[in-house]
């Protein structure tokens, strides 16, 4: 059976909400009727058909032809199946996940996997800022799954990261990590100003040189089977992470001490 495929007749001129395009949300209805479903926008109203042809029968495995910034909430609630973007996506991509892999080939907006309980995204370029964490008023961002960035993050990504493994293999801005609750951050790159900030748990690795909070303390070398285990944990999914750990000389410093914080940064010394 071949894949439910959304070929895009043209660019969108105005935001557009494509949370109804998961896999649990089409099965069982015929592709007139996935036609006919209304996408929530910021002017005119559209349908699914509209926007789109709709080709193949199998809800289970989802292809987006062609992206844009504009396309929001895309994988939202996704609890099974496969969902694949060949192009870029805009806002709160894969944003409440429960299962499933979301593909994003191009780059992501903010707040990409927030929210998140399970599940896989991996996104071919770059992501937003607020990378897995949580919109106003909510209290913790991703809390599990598995994020894969293969190019650069915007400012505070993993902001109150409960659970779960991000890891970004290019570059991240500001906070990195700030307010981490718990789980795991990797930046395969350089990091910008503060990373950690306000950190209580959990472990950050960096890549590179990072200027740390002053409330952050040296602690010596981090446990070497802790990092050899987290390593070929990080394996499967990105081997510039894995290299990175494993990696002489590794420098570890905890904190954040200004909320009597118990989490972990580790990073190489040589570039310390």
């Amino acid at each position: 059976m071949a894949a439910l495929r959304f070929m895009l007749r043209a660019a969108p001129d105005q935001r557009v909400d494509l949370a109804a395009l998961v896999p649990s949300r089409l099965a069982g209805i015929d592709r007139a009727a996935i036609e006919r479903l209304p996408i929530a926008t910021t002017r005119a109203t559209l349908a699914v058909g509209d926007l789109f042809r709709v080709r193949g029968e199998d809800a289970e495995s989802v292809v987006i032809e062609g992206g844009s910034a504009r396309f929001d909430r895309i994988g939202e609630g996704m609890e099974g199946g496969t969902l694949r973007v060949e192009g870029d996506v805009g806002a709160c991509a894969g944003r409440s996940m429960r299962g499933g892999r979301l593909e994003v080939g191009g780059s992501a907006g903010p707040f990409l996997g927030s929210g998140m309980r399970g599940g896989e995204i991996e996104v071919g370029r770059d992501a937003g800022d607020y990378l897995g964490g949580p919109l106003a008023g909510e209290v913790a961002g991703m809390a599990g799954g598995m994020l894969l960035v293969h190019g650069h993050a915007g400012v505070r990504a993993g902001d109150r990261l409960r659970r779960g493994v991000i890891v970004i293999e290019g570059d991240a801005g500001d906070a990195v990590g700030s307010r981490m609750i718990a789980g795991t951050l990797v930046v395969c790159g350089a990091a910008g100003m503060m990373a950690g900030t306000l950190m209580r748990r959990g472990t950050l690795v960096l890549g590179g040189p990072a200027a740390l909070p002053p409330s952050f303390v040296e602690a010596g070398a981090p446990d070497p089977v802790f990092v050899r285990l987290l390593a070929r944990a990080l394996g499967g999914l990105s081997r510039p992470a894995a290299r990175l750990l494993l990696r002489r000389g590794l420098a570890r410093s905890t904190g954040d001490n200004a909320t009597l914080g118990q989490g972990e940064i580790l990073w190489p010394d040589s570039v310390a």
